[in-house]
């Protein structure tokens, strides 16, 4: 009979989701992540099978609560189209800020993923399209009923506009972790609402 574990899955998988967000997969090492965890490594290996197994769940965890923020921000049918996309912009800009450390952010956990993993793991890849394929769904809704009411200005198609968007997204997250500042990734954004309006 195996025993029972005695520990919180889910704060387990916050704290790897944290560690590996902040140091990415490859040089996160299983020590680092027992450490983290406050675990040793066999209850690691009970819990989760190995390192990669525990990276999948903790970046499930962040891709199903980010695009979830993400899409409820879209789904505010009190907002027009244009507002709603404007919220989304302005709670990027909240999490990097919140994020930074040292003038460095910790960026995005799906973004750092696809540059470290996406082009050589196509089981990672197939989930980052997937979470990509759901934010870019959402956000061509959106930008199709702006269209529709006239405070989206912009004639180009709907899903090239929501691919744009996400691609700018990425792009704050990556200037922020480059050490760009609340000015310079606020600009972005705003250039990027000017090009829809």
């Amino acid at each position: 009979m195996a025993r029972p574990r005695s520990f919180d899955e889910d704060r387990v998988l916050d704290t790897a989701m944290r560690t590996f967000w902040a140091n990415g997969y490859e040089s996160t090492s299983t020590r680092d992540l027992c450490e983290a965890l406050g675990l040793d490594r066999s209850s690691v290996y009970n819990a989760f099978t190995n390192k990669r197994e525990l990276f999948k769940r903790a970046l499930t965890r962040y891709i199903d609560a980010t695009t979830a923020d993400q899409l409820r921000i879209l789904d505010d049918h009190t907002l027009p189209a244009i507002e709603r996309i404007r919220a989304l912009f302005a709670g990027i800009l909240r999490t990097e800020a919140a994020n930074r450390r040292d003038g460095y952010g910790l960026g995005c956990l799906t973004v750092n993923t696809t540059m470290e993993l996406a082009g050589r793991d196509p089981e990672i890849a197939l989930m980052l399209d997937r979470d990509t394929g759901r934010r870019v769904a959402g956000l061509s809704a959106v930008i199709e009923s702006g269209q529709r009411a006239g405070d989206i200005g912009s004639a180009r198609d709907p899903a090239d506009l929501a691919r744009f968007v996400n691609a700018v997204i990425a792009g704050i997250r990556v200037a922020a972790q480059g050490g760009a500042g609340d000015a310079t990734i606020e600009a972005i954004a705003a250039t990027a609402m000017d090009a829809l309006a």
